[in-house]
Order: C-alpha cells, then sequence, then structure tokens
C-alpha cells in the first residue's frame, strides 16, 4: 500500500508539469476567427529552421506596442506554424524571398497577456503575465511536451516576445503618425 501511494503522488507531482509544459488552455482559449480580425505582422523561417510561422496581434497588443511600451493587459500574440515543403534531402524550400514554402498549417500557439491571472493559472505556468496554449489548426488542443515557459523566460528584455521586434517595427512602420 506504502508503494502504490508514493507511485500515484509521483504521478500526480509530475503531472502538471508535463500537461502544462506547452501551455494552459484551460486558460488561454483560442481566438476564434484571429485571422479576419487580427493584425498579420510577419511571416517568417522558424529558428528551428524547419517551419514558417505566420504572426498576428490583435488590437490591444497593436495599441500598446505602437505608445511604445509593452504588451498591455489583454494582448494576445498569435503564432500559426506551418510545415514545409522540402527537396529530395529533406530540406525545406526556400522560396525568392528566402521564406520557406509552405505545406500545411501544423499548429497555432496563443500567447495571452493579462495583469490579472485566475488564481488557479499559477505563475509557474506563465512567464511575467504572459499564458501560453498550443492549438491544432481546427482550435483542438494539441498535444505539446515543449515547455513555452522555459523558452520565454529568458526574454524578459523583450517583453518575453520571440519577435518582439518585429512587432515592434511592424506598428512603429504602420503608425498613423
Amino acid at each position: 500500500m506504502k508503494y502504490a501511494l508514493t507511485a500515484v503522488a509521483a504521478i500526480f507531482a509530475f503531472t502538471p508539469f508535463t500537461a502544462l509544459g506547452g501551455g494552459d488552455p484551460e486558460h488561454v482559449k483560442f481566438p476564434e476567427g484571429y485571422a479576419k480580425t487580427y493584425t498579420k505582422y510577419a511571416t517568417a523561417n522558424r529558428a528551428n529552421q524547419t517551419q514558417v510561422a505566420k504572426l498576428y496581434a490583435n488590437e490591444t497588443a497593436i495599441t500598446s506596442y505602437t505608445q511604445g511600451e509593452g504588451g498591455a493587459s489583454g494582448s494576445v500574440v498569435i503564432m500559426e506554424i506551418y510545415s514545409t515543403k522540402t527537396d529530395a534531402d529533406g530540406k525545406p524550400v526556400a522560396g525568392d524571398d528566402g521564406i520557406f514554402e509552405i505545406d500545411s498549417l501544423a499548429a497555432v500557439a496563443v500567447m495571452e497577456k493579462q495583469d490579472e491571472w485566475d488564481a488557479s493559472f499559477p505563475a509557474e505556468n506563465r512567464t511575467g503575465n504572459w499564458g501560453f496554449a498550443v492549438y491544432d489548426p481546427d482550435g483542438t488542443v494539441k498535444s505539446n511536451d515543449l515547455n513555452c515557459v522555459q523558452c520565454h523566460t529568458p526574454l524578459s528584455g523583450q517583453d518575453y516576445l520571440f519577435t518582439y521586434q518585429r512587432l515592434v517595427d511592424f506598428v512603429k512602420n504602420h503608425s498613423p503618425n
């Protein structure tokens, strides 16, 4: 009995980390219709050099970065993750602009910033006030073993965004001023 309780305790101790490693869809929801209502601010090859990302931000994010601030509470940033066409050696095929040719949409990653998250969303599952979740293209939760928090935490100087400079440059170049 003692060993059974120890095993159950071990499972529960590690389950939240594994389950939430790639985000928390209970708190960070899939924004239906985002492609029509959010602003696309960039398309780029991902740092892993095997995928393409299309990046979107909601009006709250665009406005706050336009004002020279970090993302305000309510900011949402979306990364559509695409698999790429590959050559005979399995390497991504680049277009004339250097961006890999897209094969298909593989996932949608969502970052949402809130000043006041529900107490059931522990700080260790967030980076600053940014929460994360990863979805399949149809909006259902995607199994993801990557730890979003771990990778984004070192980026505090750029509001925890890998694409911070792209977003800042976009709003600077598209601001009405």
